[in-house]
Order: C-alpha cells, then structure tokens, then sequence
C-alpha cells in the first residue's frame, strides 16, 4: 500500500521553484530540498518512494504529523489538496454552508464573490502546480539512459510507476482545467531553468489529456492486479469519461458517446456496487475494491492530516451531535446543508442522513452552527464500530472515483443524446437507488430518467465527492438565476451570480509575473 509518511523528498526540486518564480512573485510558495537525484533515483525502492510522495501530495500538506514539515511555506502551508479541492467544489453550492467563513477567510468562496487574490483560489492553484511540478521531476528521471543501469524487471517496473506518475499528473492537470480553464502548461519535456511557462488553451489540454489519458490506460495494469490506492486502467479510462461527460464545457464539442464508451469498459471490467452504501465511507472502505476505483489514502498512523478526510468527518459534527458516534473526539462545527439540498431526499432514502437535534432547517446566520441540517458521510469507525484517532485525526480514504459515478455518467450520457442502450442506463439507476432504498421502494421508470432527475440523484448519491461545482456548471445551474438556494450570492433566499465566476481566476501574482497568461473574463 501507498499509506505514506515516511517519504524520501524528491531531487531536483528546485526546478520548481523556478517555476514558481516563473509564474508568481509570491516566493512564500516553495518546497525545500532536502535530497539529491544521485541518492533518490539508484533504486527501484528509490523510485517508489518518491511515486508515494506524489499520491500523497493530493492527501496531506506535510511530512510530519498533522501536516508538520510542509511541501510549501506560506499561510496556506498546512492546507493540503484534498481539503482546498473540496473548499472550492462544495462550500460554494448549495451542499454546504460553512460556519467560520469569515476566520477562514471563505466566506468569499460561499458567497460567490471571490476575486484574483482569494486565499483559498490561490492554494488551490499553487497544490495542482506542486503535484504537477513534482510528477515532472520523477519522469524526468525515468529515461532510457537513466534505467540503462537496471535490470529488465526493474526497468519494467518502474516504467509502470511512470505510468502512474502521468495519470497523476494527469488528474492534477484535469483540476486545472475544470476549475481555471486556461492555464500554464509545463511537462517533463520542459528545461529545467527560468522560462515563462506557455498558456495551454482549456481546449487544447483537453485535447492533451485525451491523448494521454488514452495512451497511459494502456501501460497501465487493470484493477485487479494492482494494489489497492494505486492507479489502474480503469481509473484512467474513468478520468477519461469525466472530461468527456463535461466536453461541451471544456470545448464546445459534445462527447457524450465517447463518456459511453469509457463507462462501459469499466462496467465490462467487472466492478460492482457495495452492498452497504455507509461503508464506502468509514475506516474500512479501503476493503472496498469492488466499487472504489481509485482512493486517495488515509491512516492515522502514516498519513496524518488536518485536511482530507479528518477535515470531512470532524468538520460535520455540530450541536448535540457525539463525535464518537463518528470515531473521533469532538466535533469542529464547521459545516452543515442547505434546505434545497434536504428537499431533494425522499424520506426512505438512507443516503440523506440528516442530524435535525436541535438544528434548524433554514439557515438566517451562516456562522451559527445551529441553523442549517448536519449530514453524515463520512466516519472514521470500523466495520465493527471500533473506531482508532490521533486527536482526531482518521483512516477513512476519500474515494475520488468509484462505480456509482461511472453508472450515472452512463445514464446522463445516454439522456443527452449520445447513443447507448436506455434500458442499461434505467437499470444502472436503479442499481443505487435499490441500495439507497433498501427495496424496489427507490426505482423509476424510463419516462422519470430525465436530466433534472439525473442531477438531483447525482446529489443524492456523490454529495461532498467534489462533484457538485462542476455538476450544477454543466446543468447550467451554478450561476445566474436558473437555480437558487440560500446564500448563493450572499442574500438570504439566493440570487444571481454573475457567469464569470463558473471559472476561478488565475491569481493575480502569477498575472503579473507571466506575459504569456490572459486572465479569465470578468477578473
């Protein structure tokens, strides 16, 4: 397993603080050195250890306890990716209201009235840059002249980890074009010296990861033959069908037929749903291999972080709630849900799991914690009900892409127009909702499969995923007035937001230290 720690850092890092001072003048943001190629690259343990480092890069924000030790310094420096990731994809929609907006400087960020120089937009960008700095660095280690020196089964092996560092990558690149668009593009192929990072198109990286995606699916082993937390041919062919689910975003071009065809390799692939909905979100769900794709990994005693999913099972906890019901030690009453998001739950659905004690439905005061439902996702208890922390932080992975997305992505697909067989995508459907229902009670009809439906259950079943952002955007439902909740906007009952800001900015130091970047309309 990937559960990391203990990490040797990567050589050659301080290419990346070139790029840094390439595209910001904010030289807070930079990782230290404390290793060289010569002693890092001899091995093939070598290369694995820093391959860990960069699926670790998207869980926690450190090397020490707690995210102690940071990849980067700054104010940001304990804010891990996954965290930063969720902020930006769920405080802003109408699945969450968060309570210390204001201390944690989000209340920009729930409001949707962020600008270029938003603390949490900026982390964001600066985490996708660290990962994708950092996947540079190991491929460009991974040469025909450096793997001279290896035996043919280890060169083998770690031309497979290369594999693993470009879907990574990959996915970091994948973030960066959903959540910003047009941005700096640098691969391995790049000199390792100061230059002014090109600006890729959001089109035009679509077209790149097309083509990667397509070519690394291949090099990689199928799920079965890999260890658990590490990147398969199927996580890859599933990355593939998200960024043509949101094509037409991204390029204009509709590909809803190739999202089919990538569903439907996995569908072949064997995987099927957890029989038990709740148990894709406890400490155990890493037994989950049925359903989870692919994880980003948590272990109280080797991934130790404030983020991540110790930041979605504490944050949760509010009121008269028991945080050992949970597997922690007290709750942060950091976050609860908004009405429309309750009214989207039939009663006899499980996944809608509210905690009503002593909380209001309508929410007139984001920052008290009373007002607004609680919902629980995740817990850090064990199949048993036992439960281990470290002053509470968890063990419970965050699975980034899992089977019930893949059937809904199916379904959505072939509602849009783009071919496959109807009665597949009704079946699938019902598959979850028979498990969120425990009974036939859940199923539709073909006539009820319908895109408001298909949205709505796409709450219900991926909700604090970090889908919902990109969800309402494609449905054309996240700015303007065509969906309100309350606080969109910052007023009570909701109101337009302007469209600009279905993408972030790129922040404003990197503005000004690239002539080669154009800021998105509207900032």
């Amino acid at each position: 397993m990937m559960k990391t720690n203990l990490i040797l850092w990567l050589a050659g890092m301080m290419c990346f603080i070139v790029l840094l001072i390439s595209c910001t003048k904010d030289l807070d943001q930079f990782p230290s050195v404390e290793t060289t190629s010569e002693q890092v690259y001899t091995s093939v343990e070598g290369y694995q250890s820093v391959l860990a480092k960069l699926y670790a890069s998207f869980a926690v924000a450190g090397n020490g306890r707690g995210d102690d030790d940071p990849d980067m310094a700054g104010t940001t420096a304990s804010w891990g990716y996954l965290r930063v990731y969720f902020n930006l994809q769920e405080i802003p929609t109408d699945e969450v209201i968060y309570t210390w907006a204001g201390g944690d400087n989000l209340v920009e960020i729930q409001f949707m009235n962020w600008g270029a120089s938003d603390t949490w937009v900026n982390a964001m960008y600066y985490r996708i840059y660290y990962t994708i700095a950092i996947c540079n660095e190991f491929l460009r280690n991974v040469t025909d002249e450096k793997l001279a020196a290896f035996a043919e089964a280890d060169q083998v092996a770690i031309r497979e980890f290369a594999a693993e560092a470009r879907f990574l990558r990959a996915l970091a690149y994948s973030h960066a074009m959903d959540l910003y668009g047009n941005v700096p593009f640098v691969t391995e192929q790049d000199v390792v010296g100061a230059f002014f990072p090109p600006r890729i198109t959001r089109p035009e990286l679509f077209r790149y990861l097309e083509g990667e995606l397509s070519e690394i699916a291949e090099l990689l082993p199928t799920g079965p033959q890999h260890a658990y937390g590490r990147v398969s041919r199927e996580a890859a062919w599933a990355l593939l069908a998200k960024n043509y689910l949101n094509a037409q975003i991204y390029t204009g071009e509709a590909r809803y037929g190739d999202c089919l065809d990538y569903c439907q390799k996995i569908i072949d692939a064997g995987y099927v749903l957890q029989e038990d909905y709740k148990k894709l979100f406890n400490a155990d769900n890493d037994q989950r291999t049925e359903e989870i794709i692919f994880a980003i990994q948590a272990d109280v005693a080797h991934t130790s972080t404030w983020g991540a999913t110790t930041y979605l099972v504490n944050g949760p906890i509010v009121g008269s709630m028991k945080a050992e019901d949970y597997g922690v030690l007290s709750g942060w009453n950091s976050f609860r849900t908004l009405r429309e998001f309750v009214g989207i739950f039939n009663a006899a659905d499980t996944r809608g799991d509210f905690w009503t004690d002593g909380q209001t439905l309508n929410i007139d005061d984001p920052s008290s914690s009373s007002q607004g439902y609680s919902i629980v996702k995740f817990t850090n208890l064990k199949d048993d009900g036992t439960f281990v922390t470290d002053e509470g932080m968890v063990s419970t992975d965050f699975p980034m892409i899992r089977l019930a997305d893949v059937y809904l992505m199916y379904a959505e697909s072939v509602v849009r127009g783009g071919g496959g067989d109807l009665q597949q995508a009704l079946n699938l459907v019902n598959q979850i909702r028979h498990r969120a229902f425990g009974s036939d009670e859940g199923e539709i009809s073909t006539a009820q499969l319908t895109l408001d439906f298909i949205l709505d259950e796409r709450g219900r079943e991926l909700f604090w995923e970090a889908t919902r952002r990109t969800d309402l955007i494609r449905f054309g439902r996240f700015t303007g007035d065509n969906y309100l909740w309350q606080w969109k906007g910052g007023v009570v009952d909701g109101r337009a937001t302007d469209a600009k800001f279905n993408l972030y900015p790129i922040p404003v130091t990197d503005m000004a230290a690239n002539p080669n970047l154009i800021q998105n309309t509207g900032y």
